[in-house]
């Protein structure tokens, strides 16, 4: 048997990997790339296998990171079944379309920029259509269920607490006369949340393939960070601002609304206070999400079905309203008042959420409160690690919002729920391959189970594929190529500022042309010009080799 980390090997995202049996070829996981453009310019280039080759797909979760590129593995001739709970099933189609929308629509920005410069046209990843036509392939496993995919593979879906319907996966594999266990994590969720169960706890396996995006930190509780959240709200509204908070639409919008439904709910003492403050989650996705959230209540905890028993209505409080139209969403930010706005993406790198931050990110008086993962390259990054001017919308914005990065209301474990359920293995598992995490974080959870738990991890740190059978790894070496472009990409904004820069130079009323301050200023930046486009010109001949 051997295993091939296609995706999530270098980052956090583009989770795929390839298992190939002497019986039949099998994905887990076929996500999107995401965060910076090198890594998405991954998400154009060719499978690393045959897609009509694959027989079946064993999908996790629902986040585009997992799923977004199977669109396109359909696209090109994968006919086979994907294996998900009910809910996935569910979540993806929207989340599908909605992608394939946003491909569409990025590719014809792309496109009428190109025309200009004469340089070809391209082509959309995949479009609304082709993402819609992937619902036929789904077929719905219940969590617990012991499924027979094939005379030689069975499955069991179990709960991981990440988000509606995620799974960790049991995989048990028989050839060469025995059977093996391949235990895939997804993407495990934190202890102790508010509406799902704690990720469930396995036993045994001989391979295990793990997540480790916060391996080498903990969270505060989601109960800190609920107060930090209101302490922010109630704050930002005093001096008249508005709190903006990028939020993935599928799981954190809806952690965020439970969040404020209890919190409107029970606390009379701040009746006169709150009243006054509007909530909008503006994104039809998230709406569309949260109507699914409602009609699979049996995947909440005893907390949540015990309250609909009651009567309570899910995701719903006064003052709550969700926006539809692009009219209704512009009209927020002609809206002066103090407000919540709750929009995807959650990382900041599309949807309506730009045009908030737009409005907002230079107001002193307004606050921007992350509550999920950043990863590299993503606009969100830029912003919770303290940068002073972010391009959003091709405008460059000052930063004088105040910020936030609530980490307790992350839907993925810590280091130490990381921990805790890797410690449920009664005995070693022959390896254990940590991915989907950042190179220090993969690294320091391996530190951090050696020296705790006695368990020795391998951190996958490139595209490789490792041969089971005969304990060898081969590696692609595409991670040298994805840092050399990512230094391109960094000095194409800054030559991109500078020329800006020279632009608002240029500018400045009373300066003349042959100004001895300009020309002076125009020298200056023609010389750094000139060198970070030599270096660029080396940088490219490092990646042709």
């Amino acid at each position: 048997m051997k295993i091939k980390f296609l995706g999530a090997a270098l980052s956090v995202t583009g989770s795929c990997h390839l298992v190939t049996t002497e019986h039949c070829k099998f994905l887990l996981d076929c996500g999107l790339f995401q965060g910076s453009e090198a890594l998405e310019e991954l998400n154009n280039q060719a499978f690393d296998f045959n897609p009509k080759e694959i027989d079946f797909i064993i999908l996790s979760h629902a986040h585009i990171d997992h799923c977004g590129r199977i669109p396109l593995l359909v696209k090109q001739g994968f006919s086979g079944q994907i294996y998900s709970t009910g809910a996935t099933a569910e979540i993806a189609d929207i989340l599908l379309q909605d992608s394939g929308t946003i491909h569409v629509t990025d590719a014809k920005w792309i496109n009428r920029r190109t025309a200009r410069s004469g340089q070809p046209l391209v082509s959309p990843l995949y479009t609304q259509e082709d993402a819609a036509r992937c619902i036929q392939y789904f077929f719905p496993v219940a969590y617990g269920q012991c499924f027979q995919v094939n005379p030689q593979i069975r499955i069991r879906l179990n709960e991981a607490g990440h988000i509606l319907g995620a799974a960790i996966i049991e995989i048990w594999i028989a050839e060469g006369g025995k059977t093996t266990k391949l235990v895939y994590s997804g993407d495990i969720g934190a202890s102790n949340q508010r509406m799902l169960n704690d990720p469930t706890l396995i036993a045994e396996a001989d391979y295990l393939i793990m997540e480790t995006t916060y391996g080498d930190r903990t969270h505060e509780t989601r109960w800190e960070s609920g107060k930090r959240f209101l302490d922010i709200v109630f704050k930002t509204v005093a001096r008249g601002g508005t709190v903006v908070v990028p939020a993935f639409a599928l799981g954190r919008t809806q952690d965020l609304i439970h969040e404020l439904e209890v919190f409107y709910d029970n606390h009379e003492l701040y009746q006169n206070q709150l009243d006054k403050v509007k909530v909008y989650v503006d994104s039809p996705l998230a709406t569309d999400a949260t109507e699914i959230f409602r009609k699979n209540a049996h995947y909440f905890n005893d907390y949540i079905k015990e309250r609909i028993k009651k009567g309570d209505e899910l995701f719903y409080f006064r003052n709550l309203s969700f926006t539809k139209s692009i009219d209704e969403s512009k009209a927020l930010n002609e809206n002066t008042s103090p407000k919540i706005i709750i929009s995807s993406s959650g990382m900041a790198d599309a949807g309506r959420v730009q045009h908030h931050l737009k409005h907002n990110l230079w107001k002193p008086q307004s606050s921007i409160v992350f509550a999920g993962y950043q990863a590299e390259g993503t606009i969100g990054r830029a912003i919770t690690s303290g940068e002073k001017y972010i391009r959003i919308l091709r405008e460059r914005i000052r930063v004088n919002a105040e910020i936030y990065f609530l980490e307790g209301f992350s839907a993925h474990a810590d280091k130490n729920d990381l921990l805790k359920w890797l410690s449920g293995f009664k005995e070693k598992p022959k390896k254990i391959f940590l991915v989907h995490g950042e190179e220090e974080a993969k690294k320091s959870f391996a530190n951090t189970a050696k020296n705790t738990l006695g368990f020795d991890c391998t951190v996958v740190e490139d595209v490789s594929e490792y041969d089971l059978d005969n304990e060898t790894v081969m590696v692609d070496g595409i991670k040298n190529r994805i840092d050399t472009k990512n230094q391109i990409n960094k000095l194409k904004d800054n030559l991109d500022d500078i020329h800006n820069e020279l632009g608002n130079l240029l500018a400045i009323p009373g300066i003349g042309i042959k100004g001895s301050f300009l020309d002076e200023k125009r020298e200056d930046l023609a010389v750094l010009t000139r060198d970070l486009e030599k270096t660029c010109e080396k940088l490219k001949t490092v990646i042709n080799k």
